[in-house]
């Protein structure tokens, strides 16, 4: 994708392109999380911008001719309680300090929505409809434009709202581990030809979710599932994944760090400075068979050789509050607490009622859009 600029202000310059490698080697040195909060890099950076394909484009900040920040723009058809929208998913917000508030008063809120010729305001306008970026849907129809941000990340947060979105959901994390995983035999990895009718399957489970797709739902083909009398009845997707640790701040992350490492078994889920797990995709669960589900992760993290899995969920979804309740999560559930994970969203051609819905209804989140 050839870069076109979208907004020229004095040293400052918004350009619409593709993830070539300068963003590339900006996002592998970039620190993902909040100061007083964890904080890691991620590995792989540049095999995983792959997965998205020619759905991900950037809109990079420059100033002075130099990259400054980056914002991921996920294209993607979802499903919403029945209803398919053009979606955009933003994947990466990060703009350096002077675009970025701690505190937004409402007085000031308003200034900036009527600051027509402001280069933020421009901004905000362009990121309440990033349909109409070159290479968008057309403007007139129905758009879905959503964000996860970390519960305790005062400044994307202010972003967003600036640019007029709303908190509509929250999201997660669920870990699953075992020091010595085994092999289930009932479970196995689903053939190519079979993948279709699970996807099936997976529409029919998150039916009355909202931004469902299934983009990366056999990514690399690596979906497995576990058979009773023949009949599956529960299925993830396992992705590889690794952060680098920068910091774990507090009791908790000091033990992680400093004291699990070199504890037997313990160093199995963390080793210094780094960790490895599996991302648990595309979930799909049997009515009734809720109690497999640990069984299933078990099986994938001994197939894939790993101890610790990953995965988010909608905190009022019905999957959430059966996986909470189940007592075989493993002990890295126990000991793994997060901030939630707040789903923001702006709804360009959506009537009020129909916004509704994805206020009343879970939100269906993949993995792969936050490791």
């Amino acid at each position: 994708m050839a870069r076109e600029t979208i907004i020229n202000y004095k040293k400052l310059e918004l350009k619409y392109k593709g993830a070539d490698e300068e963003i590339t080697a900006l996002l592998e040195k970039s620190v993902v999380g909040t100061e007083g909060g964890l904080r890691y890099s991620m590995q792989d950076t540049g095999e995983r911008l792959k997965y998205y394909g020619k759905a991900l484009s950037f809109i990079a900040l420059y100033k002075n001719n130099r990259l400054a920040g980056v914002i991921g723009l996920c294209y993607r058809n979802t499903v919403s309680c029945g209803m398919t929208f053009n979606s955009t998913f933003l994947r990466y917000l990060s703009f350096s300090n002077p675009f970025q508030t701690t505190k937004v008063s409402q007085k000031r809120r308003k200034k900036l929505t009527q600051a027509n010729e402001n280069f933020k305001h421009q901004i905000f306008s362009m990121f309440i409809d990033p349909i109409r970026l070159p290479g968008g849907n057309d403007p007139s129809e129905p758009q879905v434009v959503y964000a996860c941000i970390e519960g305790e990340n005062e400044r994307s947060k202010n972003f967003v709202r600036q640019a007029g979105y709303e908190h509509i959901r929250s999201v997660r994390t669920v870990a699953f581990s075992r020091f010595n995983p085994s092999v289930n035999p009932d479970v196995t990895k689903l053939s190519a030809e079979d993948e279709p009718a699970m996807a099936d399957l997976l529409a029919e489970q998150y039916r009355d979710y909202c931004f469902y797709h299934d983009q990366f739902s056999f990514l690399n083909h690596r979906y497995y599932v576990m058979r009773k009398d023949n009949v599956i009845v529960a299925g993830v997707c396992a992705i590889p994944t690794a952060f680098n640790i920068i910091d774990f701040p507090g009791i908790q992350g000091w033990i992680l760090l400093n004291i699990m490492p070199h504890l037997p078994y313990f160093k199995r889920l963390f080793k210094p400075g780094e960790f490895r797990f599996l991302v648990l995709d595309s979930i799909y669960c049997r009515e009734g068979s809720e109690n497999f589900l640990p069984d299933l992760f078990e099986s994938v993290c001994a197939s894939e050789g790993h101890y610790s899995a990953i995965t988010w969920l909608d905190e009022n979804s019905g999957l959430f509050k059966l996986i909470k309740a189940n007592g075989r999560m493993g002990v890295l559930n126990r000991i793994l607490t997060t901030s939630p994970g707040l789903i923001f969203a702006s709804f360009p051609n959506i009537s009020a009622e129909e916004r509704k819905k994805f206020i009343e209804s879970p939100v269906y989140i993949s993995g792969v859009d936050l490791a």
